[in-house]
């Protein structure tokens, strides 16, 4: 049985590694190619023009390039001449408002921005301005700040820009800058914390917790603390792994977040596998290890430590089509940050997550709410494999989304004969290497890749989202409500399901001429990756309501929706 396990669990890496839709790359190109994003040099980006009026006034006009942007507190003058400091005061112009992933709501120019700045005495002889400024591009990069000069000769009235010294460049770096990272970390490690606790409740991790909890209850005490830590160490070292591949991932230039491993077809069919095979054991016909949620004792040779570790491994990896509330702020936060706060955030939403089951092993109180072990214990475990059946259900409707009909329809074959598998393995003799023989053809069942679908007809007033259609509504005057949503994503589906989706909602939108927009990102999307990058998210669900004004920064709702929630938004709607 543990070479079964383990191969179902290698299968669903490899697989994985394979890439989307299980597409070979093609010769000679880069497997990171469709992620790539060229970006263009600062000095071409941004690019200024300075002139001495007739009035003594200097105005500065900035050049910039479609889909970037300057932001506007980030200008800062330095002006002097053969007298010494000169007060400046910069009259900026009018800013479209945003909210920013680095500095929250902020002000923003896109196309030129132009600037009066206004001495406060007349120059005399040759003057230099210092002019520090700092942009990003729409699509995820942000230029660091940058620092130019230009010098000014008053008679003559021309300006000509000029080299600084490094180490005035240095100099002038903001004295913030440096911490200004770190100025919310921790607030960040608060809501990883409450994220974590929050997904012990997520639909797709509570069955599979509630057997080992309600195991602490007949278990002896020494055995019970261990068992609780070992269970919240593979937990947080589990949450670390994906942390190091996210971090990696995008390091080297993938548009990645939390769930990502969900955009393959190939993790998504080994995962289904994965709750096919539990929910087997869990109905009695087949064996795998001991006790239910010790499925870890397979890859141990005797005892049950290490199936409590790996049963907090396995937590992990269930949970990764929910998002929790607080979570996806403290995760978009965490990987724009240095490798070692990200993994600092991690590490907490890991100990939230974990927290519950090691107070239960340590708390008498805790575990005098639990009922008593009994017989019911087994029909209870049994009733509890339907879930797992549903999840499965659920994961290959979500592969079939992916990668066709042709593929779901394989995959099933596959969940066929791993159980088949499974079955001759509980047999014992020389039916195990039957058993071997049909687990080799279950993953090549699930490996099958037949032809994508194409873009499915979205609901009446549904349309693809895009930037550009957000302005575009914007501009006529229409409010306009951003879902970012995926097949696998669990919370997604029940927001949709009970609120957006209901007669209630659907008329509210058509009351207040709201345009529907959907953010599809079943499938792998650099686009969407680098959107919700820059709103400070690393996943999914994601709602904006746009006011119907042009430039108009949206309002963020909650990840769990409410009817009166939106509802509430849509009255606090400014009128166009």
């Amino acid at each position: 049985m543990r070479a079964i396990v383990v191969a179902l669990l290698f299968f669903a890496a490899t697989v994985h590694a394979a890439g989307p839709l299980g597409g070979a790359p093609q010769p000679g190109s880069s497997p990171f190619a469709s992620m790539e994003q060229s970006f263009l040099p600062v000095e071409e980006a941004y690019v200024p023009a300075l002139a001495l009026q007739e009035e003594g006034t200097l105005r500065l006009y900035w050049q910039i390039a479609p889909d970037y942007y300057l932001y506007q507190h980030q200008f800062a003058f330095e002006l002097k001449d053969s007298r010494g400091d000169v007060p400046v005061d910069a009259r900026l112009p009018p800013a479209l408002e945003r909210t920013d992933e680095f500095f929250g709501d902020v002000s923003v120019y896109y196309d030129s921005a132009d600037i009066i700045l206004v001495p406060a005495r007349p120059l005399v002889g040759t003057a230099t301005l210092a002019v520090q400024s700092q942009g990003c591009a729409d699509a995820g990069l942000c230029y660091p700040p940058r620092d130019q000069a230009f010098r000014i000769d008053t008679a003559t009235g021309t300006v000509a820009a000029i080299a600084l010294p490094r180490p005035q460049q240095a100099a002038q770096q903001p004295a913030g800058a440096a911490t200004g990272e770190r100025q919310g970390l921790p607030a960040m490690l608060l809501f990883a914390t409450l994220g974590g606790l929050i997904l012990n409740l997520m639909p797709c991790v509570f069955p599979v917790l509630s057997l080992k909890a309600l195991g602490f209850a007949s278990a002896a005490p020494a055995q019970r603390r261990r068992h609780a830590w070992l269970y919240g160490a593979g937990v947080v070292l589990s949450f670390l792994v994906v942390a190091g591949a996210l971090i990696a991932l995008r390091g080297a230039g993938m548009a990645v977040g939390w769930g990502f491993q969900l955009q393959s077809p190939g993790f998504v069919i080994g995962l289904a596998y994965l709750f096919v095979a539990m929910g087997l054991s869990l109905s009695g016909l087949v064996h795998i290890g001991g006790r239910f949620m010790n499925l870890g004792n397979s890859l141990a040779s005797d005892g049950g430590d290490r199936g409590a570790f790996f049963t907090g491994a396995l937590a992990v990896v269930v949970a990764s089509p929910c998002t929790a509330p607080f979570m996806g702020t403290a995760l978009g936060f965490a990987l724009t940050q240095p490798a070692v706060i990200g993994l600092a955030v991690f590490t907490a939403l890991g100990a939230g997550m974990a927290a519950p089951m090691v107070l239960l092993g340590h708390s008498a109180l805790a575990r005098r709410l639990l009922p008593r072990p009994g017989a019911w214990m087994q029909r209870l475990q049994q009733a509890l494999a339907f879930p797992l059946y549903a999840t499965a259900l659920w994961l290959f409707w979500v592969a079939g989304r992916q990668a066709g009909v042709d593929t779901m329809a394989a995959a099933l074959g596959g969940a066929l004969l791993l159980a088949l598998a499974l079955w001759l393995w509980s047999t014992g003799g020389w039916r195990r290497g039957a058993a071997l023989l049909t687990l080799v053809a279950a993953v090549a069942a699930g490996s099958y890749r037949g032809t994508a679908p194409g873009e499915a007809a979205g609901s009446e007033g549904v349309a693809a989202w895009s930037e550009a259609a957000v302005r575009e509504a914007q501009a006529i005057g229409e409010p306009v409500f951003v879902d970012f949503t995926a097949d696998w994503c669990i919370t997604c589906l029940a927001n949709e399901r009970a609120v957006l989706q209901t007669n209630t909602i659907e008329a509210a939108f058509a009351e207040r001429g709201v345009r529907y927009l959907v953010a599809d990102w079943t499938n792998r999307d650099p686009v969407i990756a680098d959107f919700l990058a820059r709103q400070g998210r690393s996943g999914i669900p994601l709602y904006l309501l746009y006011p119907g004004r042009a430039g108009a920064a949206p309002v963020v709702l909650p990840q769990l929706l409410r009817k009166g929630t939106v509802l509430e938004a849509l009255e606090a709607l400014p009128s166009s």
